[in-house]
């Protein structure tokens, strides 16, 4: 059987299946259909510092090769998080790693600093690219300079694992994984949802309240997977892929790319057993072209030389 372990920094994943934040509850709440000892990791949905109640309805809007959402970070917070969640939690067999968001730098910084004091936290993922608050404008995604800092702030905070979670609706988004590494990310998750929208033209109404929202599925595969070898290309630290994957043969291609890892997210809503198979997918698919160990496919991609 090959070897499925592989390394985030000094975080150890006993495969490189992720579950993909928002998708998939804050902890155990897909444990019917995945057993955590299957897979790598859990990744929360976002967690801030004070409550959210999210964006208006409708949030969510089925369209072409995926979905449109627009949940606005809809959480309890993060006092409500360490005292109900994560003592529930901190039974699973796998990696615990708890999505951050915020406005402002403080936020993202205190949030961390109260994870950093919890031992069921194993890795901390910053949310610096969700497209559904503040009217897309996508401050902390597009702009390196603030992405570094508030990365830097964060860091200063705690001794875990750190992953800077960044967004593709932007020209050059080796420029941010630069920049998030330069401010001390341990890893970088690349790529949250794209920019989309849809209208029910015969109501003339969008398919969602905000008009605009995250766009994720097999869709964007192609943008996200251009993303995360960007991201690889251009660092020193893990990338971990993210956007569009539903089958094996995607995982295997965000990994020949160069990410260590990969997160599933939303094909667990129309197969909430998905990540759980495709563990097992995994070890079948090396096997098959005897490859012994996981790490020997990651980052060989072949170009053609001119």
């Amino acid at each position: 059987m090959p070897s499925l372990a592989v390394r985030l920094g000094t975080l150890l994943l006993r495969n490189p299946l992720l579950s993909a934040s928002g998708t998939y509850g804050h902890g155990l709440e897909m444990g019917g259909f995945c057993a955590p000892s299957g897979i790598g990791g859990l990744v929360s949905k976002t967690v801030t510092l004070e409550p959210r109640g999210g964006n208006p309805a409708p949030r969510l809007c089925e369209t072409e090769a995926g979905l449109i959402n627009s949940i606005g970070l809809e959480n309890k917070g993060v006092a409500q998080y360490l005292e109900e969640v994560l003592p529930e939690v901190a039974s699973a067999d796998c990696a615990i790693i708890t999505n951050v968001g915020g406005h402002h730098d403080h936020e993202f910084a205190d949030v961390v600093a109260m994870l950093d004091e919890r031992d069921e936290v194993d890795a901390i993922e910053l949310n610096l690219s969700c497209p559904n608050v503040d009217d897309g404008k996508l401050p902390l995604a597009t702009d390196p300079k603030r992405a570094e800092s508030v990365v830097a702030g964060a860091r200063a905070r705690t001794r875990k694992p750190l992953f800077a979670k960044l967004s593709p609706n932007v020209t050059r988004i080796g420029d941010m994984a630069m920049a998030v590494e330069s401010g001390g990310a341990d890893g970088i998750t690349a790529v949250n949802t794209l920019l989309g929208m849809a209208v029910d033209w015969r109501t003339r109404r969008p398919g969602v309240a905000t008009i605009q929202g995250g766009y994720s599925g097999p869709g964007i595969k192609p943008v996200a997977l251009r993303c995360a070898w960007e991201c690889a290309r251009n660092v020193t630290i893990p990338v971990i892929g993210c956007g569009g994957i539903q089958t094996v043969d995607d995982v295997l291609q965000y990994l020949v790319v160069g990410c260590r890892a990969v997160q599933v997210g939303t094909s667990s809503f129309w197969n909430p057993a998905n990540l759980g198979d495709l563990a097992s997918q995994l070890a079948a698919a090396l096997a098959e072209q005897g490859i012994d160990d996981v790490n020997d496919l990651i980052g060989t991609l072949e170009v053609a030389r001119r």
